[in-house]
This record gives C-alpha cells, sequence and structure tokens, in this order.
C-alpha cells in the first residue's frame, strides 16, 4: 500500500482515480442508493463513466481550460462530471442546489462556464429563467430528464446520452480518446469554488491540483484513512471541506464514498453505513444533538433518568484523553456504555467512527465535549476555500477543546501583530477569477494569505496549538470599550436544542443583546408536550411560554460566561432565515449586515 500511496504523491486527482481503476479494477470505490437499495460502483467503472463524460463534453464543444458548472446534490454523476472534465482539462464551477436564480446568474456569469450539468427539472427551471441573459451557456446536460415532456429541449442533453457520445468516440478513435484524456498537470487550476458571500458577493477561488493534493495529503496525516475506510458524502459538493471528504481524500487513499440520499436523511444513512470517518459542520453536530435530547425526552422515565445520570457521570472524563483515564473511570464509562452510551451511537450511526471532523466554522466547546463524553472522537479542524480547505486539525484527543490543533507538514500559520491568522504553502489558492484588486488584497507580497479570522496559540499536549478567536470584521466594542467576540456567544447560545441560530448586537452599544431564531422542530415537540397551540412559525414564536423558554435557555448560557458577554435582551425572529431572502448563504452562515439592515427596527426598539 505504501509504494501506490508514493506512485500517487506527485500525480494530479485524475490519474490518481485512473491508477486505482488500473490496480483495483474490481473493489467498489462508490455507492449510492436506488431503489432503497446501496449499489456498488467499481473503481473501473468510476474511471470509466467519468472518461466517457469527459470525451462527451468535448463532442459538445468544450474545450480544455473552459468550466463546467455543476447544480446538483450530491450523487455519483456529481464526481462523474467533475472528474470526466478534468480528464480533459477541463475546470469544474460547482454551483450550490440551493442557489436562487439571481445569485445563479452571477456565479454562471462569473465563471463563463459554456455546459451546465442540471440535476433535475426543479434545478433546470431556475437556468431556463436566466438563460437568455447567459450568452456563453451553450448546452444544458440533465441527470435526471423526468418531467421535461413539454419543454423545448434544444440545447439539452440526457447525462447518460453525453457518455455514450464519449464511448462512441473512444471506440472510433482510441488513439485520439486517449491523447485527449491524458488529464492535467499539477500546476493546472483544476476547481472553481465560489467563496461563501457572507461578508459580500460570492468569489470565484481558483484552485490547483498541487493544492488540493497537498491539503489532502497534510489533512489525512492526521486522519489516517486508508483503503479499508468508508466515508459518507452528504454536504454540497461544491464546499471546499466536502471535496477533501468527498474526492480527494478517497481517491489518494483508495477509501469508499457513499452518497447519502439527501441531506434530509443522512441520519438514517449514517445508521445503515456506521462509516469509520465523518466530516460535519458544526449545524450538524448541534443537530445531532438536538436530535439527542429530543430522543431522550420522548423516552422519558427510567431512560431519560439513565442518561442524566450518564453525562453528569462522565463529564470529568471530556477533556481527558481516553488513554490518560484511570481504572476507574474505564470502569464507569464501559457500564454506561452498555446502560446508554451504545444505543445512542447507534441511533447516531457512529459507533464504529474512529475519527470525527468538525471543521468550517467556530462549534460551542460545550457540543465538543457533549460528543467526547459519549464516545464520538470528534476533532476540530481549521481551514478556509482560499486555503484548499485545510490547514490544522487537532492531531490527537489530548487536544484542549476549543483549539483547532496544528499545522499540517508543508503548511505555514503565523499570527499578525493584530492576531490575524496567515498561511503560506502550496495550499494557498492561484486567485480569485476576474477580481486581481481581490487577490491582491488576499495574499500579500510574500505570500502570506490574510485569512480575515483572528487567532491565538495555546499550550497543548505535543506543543503550540492554534485557536479561533473570531471574524477579525465581526469583534464588536461596546459603548465602554470592551471587545466582545460575537461567535462565542452565540455558540453557547446553539447548544440550546431550542435556539437554531442567534445573531448577537453589541458594537458601539451598552450592553449585549441578540436576534434569536428558534430550533422550530424541536419547539415544536416541545409546545406539543406542553399543551401549546400554534398554527404557523410566527404564532409558536408569539406564545408566551415559548418566550419563557428561550429566557431560560438564554438565562443557562449567561450562567457560564462573564457578565460583560451576556446577553441582556433579545428579540425572537418571526420567520426562518433565509438564503433567497439573503439573510443567510448557502452554506447557512449568516450575512450579519444584511440582518442588522432588514431588523435595524427591532434593533432600535431592544435598546429604547
Amino acid at each position: 500500500m505504501t509504494r501506490s500511496l508514493d506512485a500517487l504523491r506527485d500525480l494530479p486527482l485524475p490519474q490518481q482515480l485512473q491508477y486505482w481503476a488500473k490496480e483495483r479494477p474490481r473493489d467498489v470505490a462508490l455507492r449510492q442508493k436506488e431503489f432503497g437499495v446501496w449499489q456498488p460502483i467499481t473503481w473501473t467503472e468510476y474511471a470509466d463513466e467519468s472518461r466517457w463524460f469527459g470525451l462527451g463534453l468535448l463532442q459538445l464543444g468544450l474545450a480544455p481550460g473552459q468550466a463546467l458548472a455543476v447544480l446538483s446534490e450530491n450523487r455519483k454523476e456529481w464526481v462523474f462530471a467533475q472528474m470526466g472534465a478534468a480528464m480533459v482539462r477541463c475546470v469544474t464551477a460547482g454551483v450550490y442546489p440551493t442557489s436562487p436564480a439571481p445569485e445563479l446568474e452571477y456565479l454562471l456569469t462569473l465563471s463563463d462556464a459554456p455546459v451546465i450539468v442540471c440535476e433535475d427539472q426543479e434545478q433546470l427551471d431556475k437556468v431556463l429563467t436566466i438563460r437568455d441573459r447567459l450568452p456563453h451557456l451553450r448546452s444544458i446536460v440533465m441527470m435526471d430528464s423526468r418531467g421535461l415532456r413539454r419543454y423545448d429541449t434544444t440545447g439539452m442533453h440526457d447525462f447518460a446520452e453525453v457518455v455514450a457520445l464519449g464511448r462512441r468516440f473512444e471506440s472510433e478513435n482510441a488513439t485520439a480518446a486517449a491523447d485527449a484524456t491524458v488529464g492535467p498537470a499539477l500546476d493546472d487550476i483544476g476547481l472553481i469554488v465560489f467563496t461563501s458571500g457572507s461578508t459580500g458577493r460570492p468569489k470565484a477561488a481558483m484552485m490547483s491540483w498541487r493544492g488540493l493534493g497537498t491539503a489532502a495529503r497534510g489533512l489525512n496525516s492526521v486522519l489516517g484513512c486508508t483503503e479499508r475506510d468508508s466515508l459518507v458524502s452528504y454536504l454540497p459538493l461544491c464546499h471546499m471541506g466536502e471535496q477533501m471528504f468527498s474526492l480527494h481524500i478517497p481517491i489518494a487513499f483508495g477509501a469508499v464514498v457513499n452518497f447519502a440520499e439527501s441531506l434530509r436523511t443522512v441520519q438514517e444513512d449514517l445508521r445503515e453505513l456506521s462509516p469509520r470517518i465523518f466530516f460535519g459542520v458544526p449545524r450538524i453536530w448541534e443537530k445531532f444533538h438536538s436530535s439527542i435530547q429530543n430522543k431522550v425526552r420522548e423516552a422519558g422515565g427510567i431512560r431519560l433518568w439513565l442518561y442524566r445520570r450518564a453525562m453528569l457521570s462522565l463529564d470529568d472524563t471530556a477533556a481527558i484523553p481516553r488513554s490518560q483515564w484511570s481504572v476507574v473511570q474505564r470502569a464507569r464509562w464501559a457500564i454506561w456504555y452498555l446502560l446508554v452510551l451504545r444505543a445512542l451511537l447507534n441511533f447516531l450511526g457512529l459507533r464504529r467512527c474512529r475519527v470525527a471532523v468538525s471543521a468550517a466554522a467556530p462549534i460551542a466547546p460545550e457540543v465538543l465535549r457533549f460528543f467526547r463524553v459519549l464516545g464520538v472522537p470528534i476533532r476540530e479542524a481549521y481551514g478556509m476555500t482560499e486555503a484548499s480547505g485545510a490547514t490544522t486539525m487537532q492531531p490527537g484527543e489530548g487536544s484542549p477543546v476549543g483549539t483547532v490543533g496544528v499545522p499540517y507538514p508543508g503548511v505555514e500559520v503565523a499570527l499578525a501583530e493584530d492576531g490575524e491568522i496567515l498561511i503560506r504553502g502550496e495550499v494557498v489558492f492561484r486567485g480569485y477569477l476576474k477580481n486581481d484588486e481581490a487577490t491582491r488584497e488576499a495574499i500579500d507580497a510574500e505570500g502570506w494569505l490574510h485569512t480575515g479570522d483572528v487567532g491565538r496559540w495555546d499550550d497543548g499536549p505535543t506543543g503550540r496549538e492554534l485557536r479561533i478567536v473570531d471574524r477579525k470584521k465581526d469583534i464588536m466594542i461596546t459603548a465602554g470599550g470592551k471587545n466582545i467576540t460575537p461567535s462565542e456567544i452565540e455558540n453557547a447560545m446553539r447548544f440550546s436544542p431550542y435556539i437554531k441560530e442567534a445573531i448577537v448586537i453589541a458594537d458601539r452599544r451598552h450592553f449585549v443583546s441578540a436576534l434569536i431564531q428558534i430550533d422550530f422542530e424541536t419547539v415544536s415537540k416541545w409546545s406539543e408536550e406542553q399543551g401549546v397551540i400554534y398554527t404557523t412559525f410566527r404564532s409558536l414564536v408569539e406564545n408566551q411560554k415559548v418566550r419563557d423558554l428561550i429566557q431560560r435557555e438564554v438565562d443557562q448560557a449567561n450562567s457560564k460566561m462573564p457578565q460583560v458577554q451576556q446577553i441582556r435582551k433579545f428579540h425572537l425572529l418571526t420567520k426562518e432565515l433565509d438564503h433567497d431572502d439573503g439573510e443567510v448563504t448557502a452554506t447557512m452562515k449568516v450575512r450579519r449586515k444584511a440582518v442588522f439592515e432588514k431588523y435595524a427596527q427591532v434593533i432600535e426598539e431592544i435598546y429604547v
């Protein structure tokens, strides 16, 4: 295996895929559920379908260096499209399937993609509403063509049709096909990743195969992923983190990827698959935490009592590496595992998980402690799109809760005088497409990427470990001159199963307040148990019992924070924050400026 990995080290990802197709042709590379049954795809099928699709794109007129846009949830055709485009030296630009038509128009215009791959009728409809304003868009490829009988299908092609085009070309022109699918060079641009746009319009970051490969090897120096491991793909593939865990690491190290049916069914899929490696953003871990709270509360009686006793009894183990547990702690955990924890881990689908990762945004330390007590080996990592998604990760279970670990081999991390985190190395992106000014602002003359995040170094068991303080632009100063890091307060609020989102207000104010969005699923279940009558999200929020519930949760979070960071007043939002309304990004990050502008009057009333 070591010899295989050494051979892959200096190959771009498409060539790595072709390598595995020759070395392990019949081994399973992917799985996707069809009609309720997990269907395997071998390494040979993976490489062949990708290669034929790439050749088919050439028949549609896509030229090397041009962009292929993909608008779809995660499925095998997504990765076939990306790897196929790469084999013929084209660039993939993934678009979030939740993107509304105006945002989609902006992103497609930015990428100049002549071809777009759409998942289904829903995604196609968005493209058709803006097609007249996209003169560069020539062809639309449909993964699922159902429901299109009455459509004008001019310029549209079925995914299987494009694969067949490529397959036929290869059979008739074997030499030309081989020459066309040699694959890219390491320094070629392989991927365009759109930033979340939390502080402005999204930018298109250009990623090289060399940087992506360096990031994958660095991340795996901690993960230790091998061909014996399996992963679950469920977060959008246009997200840099999911790219690492669904393509770059699995292909580089020969692991199996399973495509979840959807983001909504991921817990059910996890229970069926029981993966050994799992990546989740903080919102996923918060959701898992809420689902456990709901489950044990519904169970009630002796089960609820046992759960509470277990979590209280094991609380002291969260901050101690398992290798350092005393005999008493080991015995105590084993007993509670048999009585309570095993069932909860099976409920999550993470009983066999040997490494779990939280990244992409800060997570509440209480959430990390909760899962460590439960027995999930969760570690926090840090990275960003412009750094190929991965730069640091906690090296072991002994890392302090709340740190994000140490830099990977080949990555330099430093702190500027104001605490801003700087990154340098091959993982740094090649610039923003059509935006040289933003590129110069992001990367200085010495090659340092300015992340916009503020951090500090903490002592860990193996040396200094990085801790994220907050986004540089988000740090607030109260009217009394006190520095406030809103993410710390917001994470504490989101630890409550009843609070989905909290947006802190403190800048130039005399006290801290917040806009709070309830978790509708959890609060509605609680309301039914309490006999609270409601008809809509708004009527639920405006019920006094619900406000009292949230007040108790705020008070509980306040009790663990210094007085200057305690929330004195809050306003419950009467609707969920929505991507279509410009309040959150496609990755569900809050657009603070937009929210503050929209709720300006509400905020002023808080401080009356």
